[in-house]
């Protein structure tokens, strides 16, 4: 495998801030913010835990890496589970992304190079939320009166094992967990509080949005994946597609007219969310970094 180019180190602080609030309840961002004049761009995360777990902080080896590159991150919090069911959590990512846009220069942020990321159901949470940046239901959260008015459109997606098809995860979870398998009851779980039913998993699933023939934005993307990982590197039988997810969606997209790099690891799965210290957590850095690096550019 070729190593990415370093990317010089730079400096960043952190803050919390609140974009949202529903009730009592108020959502946080946390925005890493390089140092220097900007206007910075930026990379809106979004967490894993089968949409059900997680917060602001649980990847932050990788947003350290991108502010260290000089890309600001917006690392969100947002409705989860039951609570946030699709697509309520949708919409509030959907709504954070135009909260950035329209904070932009309060924060020293370039609100036209925004890009978006995430891990595991953060990654499929990425990719919808670009693909149907206005679709009425996602962008149902209204920016306050005398707000700037923007779109939550995005200039790129990078994904590490994304759900991409919850769909038939979920599917393939139960089909596992009856074979004893380990990993398959927390996953299904997830789903349940999630998902109101299958039909919801159709709806919300990019890998079936694009077999649908939908019109939807195709940002360029990249797919950061292990092989030994079967929760996300599986084949779905009911799909007419002989290779696994990651390769099936990949097909989909550039059909679609979307531009993909899928990225295979040798690594241990989840190898980003510890310490980059192995030679394929430091590559997977760089290349997420020089990714945004290069579709978040001025121009």
């Amino acid at each position: 495998m070729t190593t990415t180019t370093t990317i010089a180190t730079h400096a960043f602080t952190t803050q919390d801030i609140e974009y949202l609030r529903h009730g009592a309840k108020p959502l946080l961002l946390r925005l890493y913010t390089p140092e220097g004049r900007g206007p910075f761009p930026v990379v809106v995360e979004l967490h894993g835990g089968a949409w059900s777990s997680g917060d602001r902080t649980l990847e932050h080896f990788r947003h350290d890496a991108l502010a260290q590159s000089g890309l600001a991150v917006a690392s969100l919090d947002f409705r989860q589970g039951k609570e946030g069911a699709y697509p309520l959590q949708v919409a509030d990512i959907n709504y954070a992304v135009r909260w950035v846009k329209a904070h932009a220069k309060e924060f020293k942020l370039d609100p036209g190079r925004v890009g978006i990321s995430g891990q595991s159901s953060g990654a499929h949470l990425a990719m919808l939320v670009a693909m149907r940046p206005n679709d009425p239901r996602y962008a149902a959260i209204a920016l306050p009166a005398g707000t700037p008015q923007t779109d939550a459109s995005v200039r790129a997606v990078a994904m590490s094992w994304p759900v991409i098809n919850p769909l038939s995860r979920f599917r393939h979870a139960l089909r596992e967990n009856e074979r004893g398998a380990a990993w398959a009851a927390g996953p299904i779980q997830g789903h349940r509080d999630y998902w109101p039913g299958e039909a919801d998993m159709a709806d919300g699933n990019p890998v079936l949005i694009l077999e649908r023939g939908e019109k939807v934005r195709t940002p360029p993307a990249l797919w950061i994946q292990t092989p030994n990982d079967p929760q996300h590197n599986y084949r779905d039988p009911d799909g007419a597609f002989e290779g696994n997810e990651p390769e099936r969606f990949a097909d989909r997209y550039r059909k679609a007219g979307g531009a993909i790099d899928l990225v295979y690891f040798d690594a241990p799965q989840r190898f980003t969310s510890v310490a980059p210290t192995s030679p394929a957590s430091i590559d997977a850095f760089r290349r997420i970094s020089s990714f945004f690096h290069k579709h978040l550019a001025e121009g």
